[in-house]
């Protein structure tokens, strides 16, 4: 079949077969390419597309960008239920099967030693969002009639606007607190953890603020006590929103910059 070949990730050879309906990126049905002890599971994507020039535009195209990631990400998906895959970038291509095998060739033992550190395990995510609170209205603003009916002064606004400020930062402060003892405890259950930023609230449009944005390297064995945790510190969190996702394939912890 002509076109490029679009690799989704490298694991070891797998006996399992993936579902008969499941397709990538491009539509096409992934295929595994066998070398030596690794396999890569790729699919056919046409130049078209994915030549450098035309997916250099497309990367530009939200639209685009979007259904190539979820197509990605299903196979990604379909894989991690029968192996311990090693993702690769999203839009990793090579003109050929030759080409992929060089890869794998070259990056043999990175990839053994990535697999081996990874397999029997997958990745949970955890996020902790203060709940967006409304703007409390002072009671009289310097100057003006409030609710009582009483002009305020000054100095009762400034004490007012002194008493929310000082409540925001002591919830703040126990919110802080609460994500760093859920860290802590779920550290228990992982061999490894990475404290990602704060997500950006205008580009992940998840209402509150985020504290806590944290990826846990667990094994399969572990994830149900892992998972029990989570949602038993959910009701200990009034104002909280705590978020659990997973479980998916290593990729904060594969050293692929999936």
């Amino acid at each position: 079949m002509s076109g490029l070949r679009y690799v989704y990730a490298v694991c070891r050879p797998f006996g399992t077969p993936l579902p008969a309906q499941l397709t990538g990126v491009a539509g096409v049905p992934p295929k595994q390419l066998v070398h030596h002890d690794l396999v890569a599971v790729v699919g056919h994507v046409p130049e078209g597309d994915f030549a450098e020039e035309p997916l250099r535009a497309h990367l530009e195209d939200l639209d685009w960008l979007g259904a190539t990631a979820r197509a990605h990400q299903n196979v990604i998906d379909a894989l991690t239920v029968v192996t311990t895959p090693l993702p690769l970038r999203l839009a990793t291509v090579f003109r050929d099967d030759s080409g992929v095998r060089t890869m794998m060739q070259e990056r043999k033992e990175t990839f053994l030693r990535t697999l081996d550190r990874l397999d029997g395990r997958v990745e949970w995510g955890v996020k902790v969002y203060s709940e967006p609170e409304p703007e409390p209205e002072p009671e009289s603003e310097p100057g003006r009639t409030g609710r009582t009916g009483r002009t305020g002064s000054g100095r009762d606004y400034l004490r007012q606007r002194r008493n929310q400020r000082r409540e925001h930062e002591e919830k703040w402060e126990q919110a802080e607190q609460f994500a760093r003892r859920l860290h802590e405890s779920l550290s228990g259950y992982a061999e490894d953890t990475r404290i990602h930023a704060p997500q950006n609230a205008a580009l992940s449009r998840a209402p509150g603020r985020n504290i806590l944005n944290a990826a846990y390297l667990v094994p399969r064995t572990e994830s149900e006590a892992f998972v029990e945790l989570v949602d038993r510190t959910k009701d200990d969190a009034p104002g909280l929103r705590v978020e659990l996702t997973g479980p998916w394939a290593a990729y904060s912890f594969s050293g692929e910059d999936a």
